[in-house]
C-alpha cells in the first residue's frame, strides 16, 4: 500500500471520528496494477496497458477474450483506464468490452477515472456508453459520491451531466453532499463540489444515520463557507 493511500485512509478515519461515526469501513482507493503486475501482463491486458491498438485488434480478431481478468479481477478496460490509454479504451469498446465490469473491490472504469480526477479519461468512457449510474464499491456507492468525497469538482460536473444519481445514499448512509462535507477538507475544491451539487438540485436535508443534516455536519466541522452556502440554498 502506498504512503498516499495510507494517509488517505488515516484522514478518512480521523474524519469519521470527528463526525461521530464508527471506524468500521473506511473508503479505500482503487488498486492500480503494480509495476510487477504490469510487467507480467500478456495478451489483451498487455496491449491495453501499452495502447497497442493494432495488437488489440489482432488479438480480438483471433478470438481473445476482451473481458479476460487478472488476479484482481481487472479487465483490460480497467487496466487501460488506470493507464489513461484512450485509444485502447475505444478499441476495447469496439471489440465488445463490458463497460460496466467490476473488479475485485466492485469498482468500474468510471469510478476509477473519477477517483483519479481524470476528466479526460472519464469523458472518453462516458462517450463510449459507460454509465454514471452504476452502484459500485463495498459501500454501495457511486462514482459521484467518490468524486464528491475527494473534491473532484470537474468530475462531479461531468457525472451529473451524464445522469449520475445525485441523491443516492450509500450503506454508510451518506450522499454525495454529505461526503463532500464529512470526508472533505472544507477547501476550495470541496466548496466548489458542494456548489455544483446545490446547483444541480441535490437534496440538502437528507440526514446521516445519526439524524444530522448536511448543514449540521458543516457546522460541526467548522466549515463556515459551506455552512453559508447551505443556508443560502435553504438547508436546515
Amino acid at each position: 500500500m502506498s504512503v498516499r493511500v495510507r494517509r488517505r485512509g488515516c484522514l478518512a478515519a480521523m474524519v469519521l471520528t470527528l463526525a461521530g461515526m464508527s471506524l468500521a469501513p473506511v473508503a479505500r482507493s482503487q488498486v492500480a496494477p503494480t509495476a510487477s503486475e504490469s510487467a507480467a501482463y500478456r495478451g489483451v491486458h498487455l496491449a491495453a496497458a501499452r495502447g497497442d491498438v493494432p495488437g488489440l485488434q489482432r488479438l480480438l480478431a483471433a478470438g481473445a477474450d476482451v473481458n479476460t481478468r487478472d488476479h484482481y479481477g481487472r479487465t483490460p478496460l480497467h487496466v487501460a483506464t488506470f493507464a489513461r490509454q484512450h485509444a485502447s479504451l475505444r478499441a476495447l469498446a469496439k471489440g465488445g468490452a463490458d463497460l460496466s465490469a467490476l473488479e475485485k473491490d466492485r469498482y468500474d472504469a468510471v469510478t476509477i477515472a473519477a477517483v483519479a480526477d481524470d476528466e479526460d479519461t472519464l469523458s472518453v468512457l462516458l462517450s463510449l456508453g459507460a454509465s454514471a449510474r452504476q452502484i459500485t464499491s463495498r459501500y454501495d456507492g457511486t462514482a459521484l459520491i467518490a468524486a464528491a468525497h475527494l473534491g473532484h469538482d470537474g468530475v462531479v460536473r461531468q457525472l451529473i451531466l451524464a445522469g449520475a444519481p445525485i441523491d443516492h445514499v450509500n450503506n454508510l448512509h451518506w450522499t454525495a453532499v454529505i461526503e463532500s462535507i464529512v470526508l472533505g477538507n472544507g477547501g476550495a475544491r470541496h466548496q466548489e463540489t458542494l456548489r455544483v451539487l446545490i446547483q444541480a438540485g441535490a437534496d440538502l436535508r437528507s440526514p446521516d444515520r445519526h439524524g444530522r443534516t448536511p448543514l449540521q455536519l458543516a457546522q460541526q466541522r467548522g466549515f463556515s463557507t459551506m455552512e453559508h452556502m447551505l443556508t443560502r440554498a435553504g438547508a436546515r
